[in-house]
């Protein structure tokens, strides 16, 4: 049984969870959604999933945009996978409906809880809780393919009610400040000019300039700019010049340049 299976990922927990639910699934390509061009055909595949990240409490943009641009058959079966620090909210919910406008049905919707990446909230936690947290993200992975292999079609996953409330109000409004967000990066006198910056970010929003990074204000806050940065030299305002980077420890740098990007996301 063939399936697709998109994923968007900034420090690379997100790809790590897509390769690990293809190699449970088996006969599944895992291919990047930045750089898919504006049809994305998906109609000689039994199931197709997506695979992404939860910022500022909701899908990124770069996955509303994906979506749109989804043409599915009558008998492709969706599912998706939120990888978020333990607030995935009313987020799954929310993709559904897009589907739903869209003609199309979203079958099954998972959380998948991963380390945080957003250092403006708090530090990256020590290495081993990092590790309960990939071996619980197994075991979750493995309850998530029985029931891909079985094309289940189930409730999507959801927070409690409070945490629906609030955390997809304000992912109504900030979402539209995100892509100006990038306005607190900055690169400190650590920088040499590699330019791992710009390659990293999946939405092609950081050039060089004179050896410099400049930000495009397209962003979509995955941090990635941050985290690969070989020399550490990326900051993201006062607050982050003392806390440590993360990216996941299966993931290369390697991986994270080979994908296409492409050039900023339309909101939803």
């Amino acid at each position: 049984m063939k399936t697709l299976l998109y994923y968007y990922t900034g420090a690379g927990n997100s790809l790590w969870v897509a390769r690990t639910i293809a190699a449970k699934l088996g006969e599944t390509e895992v291919i990047p959604m930045a750089g898919t061009g504006d049809t994305v055909d998906v109609t000689g595949a039994d199931r197709v999933g997506l695979v992404f990240p939860i910022h500022m409490w909701g899908a990124p943009p770069l996955v509303n945009t994906f979506i749109s641009r989804l043409k599915g058959g009558r008998d492709t079966w969706f599912f998706a996978v939120a990888v978020n620090a333990g607030a995935v909210a009313a987020s799954l919910k929310r993709l559904k409906n897009q589907f739903k406008k869209r003609g199309m049905a979203l079958s099954a919707g998972f959380s998948v809880i991963m380390p945080s990446i957003y250092l403006p909230f708090g530090d990256i936690i020590p290495e081993e809780k990092q590790q309960q947290l990939f071996e619980n993200g197994k075991e979750k992975m493995d309850v998530i393919a029985d029931a891909l292999k079985e094309r289940h079609v189930m409730e999507v996953e959801a927070g409690p009610f409070w945490q629906n409330l609030i955390f997809s109000g304000l992912n109504s409004l900030v979402k539209y400040q995100v892509p100006r967000m990038d306005r607190s990066f900055l690169a400190d006198e650590k920088c040499n000019g590699c330019g791992v910056c710009g390659k990293v970010c999946p939405v092609n929003n950081i050039q060089l300039s004179d050896g410099r990074p400049v930000w495009l204000h397209h962003c979509e806050q995955c941090f990635a700019c941050l985290h690969w940065c070989p020399e550490e030299a990326i900051q993201y305002g006062k607050s982050t010049t003392t806390k440590k980077r993360y990216h996941h420890p299966e993931i290369t740098l390697v991986d994270m340049t080979s994908r296409p990007r492409q050039s900023g996301a339309a909101d939803e």
